[in-house]
């Protein structure tokens, strides 16, 4: 009876690139791609030739399920480097979903070009299209030219009515970029705010399975508190300005003469002045307006209605006068006065000014009355003889 020969191992699978590309149902490009970003390992180098195993096919199947599932391919890679050191990625999947996930319940959409030319007034514009699609309003399509995705119906649905209520695109395009960078500063100083106070005993060292558990959970609670804290916010400083700006506006409407007092009433609590002085709003510091008759406190008023500064220099009150009245007067020319003289000297020289003013048109009065009673002579001719 003959011995038989103990059984040899399979030889493990081998593939060409085009194999690996076919199996796995990736191009080659996409292959070399993810190769150079490090997802995938580098082949076996045989000659001239590059020889890919099983554990590539593998690695392209799992990144292949992790991109259906809505991961980037940044997140994919922490991921597989996770996997590679030997971490659970139960845990680690679940945090990097919550993430990864949509930050709002509204759905991306798609619009025709005809459609989006008819939103903006039937005119095509490929210059505003070029600056939506860079501006990511609008993604263009592969292969269609006459179709775009929307990320965000609600924000194209803004611009559509602000060009409608005539807004030039350029201004609206411009207006994006502003509220964007403003948002942006918002978001990042929530997420130090967070990471600070909330995620940092996560991040000082890779997380087990519970631990990626619970800051997920984490996330999937607080992920609506800075939307709810931005609404509450702008609303709040809508309300705010609107009223604000709606009094300036009346209040410029008026005679010059009842421009003293705005005609709205007191301004709201915390109210921002739409035209403060410059260092006033670089500080922080805004005045409300005063109520009808009311005059402010000539030391603290310097909203928009200011009160000037009391005369104190010598003379600025005759003996025996009144006590110096507070005058509410523009902030503007409160301020122009102050830059041009400094604040040591502006209530001298408004004084001085109006003095010169009233005094001017006193004189003008009684020129103008002395010629309506003694029409003037030409001083070539000889004195007026008496008429009659």
């Amino acid at each position: 009876m003959t011995e038989q020969p103990p059984p040899t191992a399979p030889r493990p699978a081998e593939y060409r690139i085009e194999d690996l590309a076919h199996l796995s149902g990736a191009t080659v490009r996409t292959i070399r791609a993810y190769q150079d970003r490090g997802l995938l390992p580098r082949p076996e180098r045989r000659g001239r030739a590059n020889v890919y195993g099983d554990a590539h096919l593998a690695r392209l199947r799992q990144i292949a399920d992790l991109l259906d599932r809505g991961y980037t391919l940044a997140s994919i890679k922490e991921l597989l480097q996770a996997w590679d050191a030997g971490l659970d990625l139960g845990g680690v999947l679940g945090l990097v979903a919550e993430i990864d996930g949509p930050w709002t319940d509204e759905k991306a959409s798609r619009i025709s070009r005809a459609d989006l030319d008819a939103a903006f007034g039937g005119t095509s514009d490929e210059s505003a299209v070029a600056e939506a699609v860079e501006l990511g309003v609008l993604e263009r399509l592969p292969d269609r030219d006459d179709e775009f995705l929307v990320p965000s119906p609600q924000e194209l649905a803004v611009a559509a009515e602000l060009h409608s209520a005539g807004v030039p695109l350029l201004a609206i395009s411009g207006h994006l970029r502003e509220v964007r960078g403003q948002v942006e500063h918002i978001a990042a100083r929530f997420l130090d705010f967070t990471t600070e106070h909330v995620f940092q005993p996560f991040l000082d060292h890779p997380p087990t399975e519970a631990e990626a558990a619970e800051a997920a959970a984490l996330v999937r609670r607080l992920r609506p508190l800075a939307q709810q804290t931005i609404d509450a916010e702008l609303a709040r400083a809508m309300r705010t300005l609107a009223t604000r700006y709606l009094r300036q506006h009346l209040n410029e409407a008026l005679p010059a003469d009842r421009r003293t007092a705005s005609a709205m009433g007191p301004e709201p609590q915390g109210a921002v002045g739409a035209k403060a002085p410059k260092a006033e709003r670089a500080a922080g510091v805004h005045q409300p307006w005063p109520a009808p008759g009311q005059i402010a406190d000539p030391r603290t008023a310097t909203g928009p209605a200011t009160t000037a500064p009391e005369a104190t220099t010598p003379g600025a009150t005759a003996p025996g006068a009144t006590a110096p009245e507070a005058v509410v007067l523009p902030a503007e020319t409160v301020e122009a006065v102050r830059a041009l003289v400094g604040a040591e000297h502006t209530a001298a020289f408004i004084t001085a000014a109006a003095r010169r003013e009233v005094q001017a048109r006193t004189l003008d009065a009684l020129a103008s009355g002395g010629l309506r009673r003694t029409p003037r002579s030409d001083p070539t001719e000889g004195p007026q003889r008496p008429q009659g």
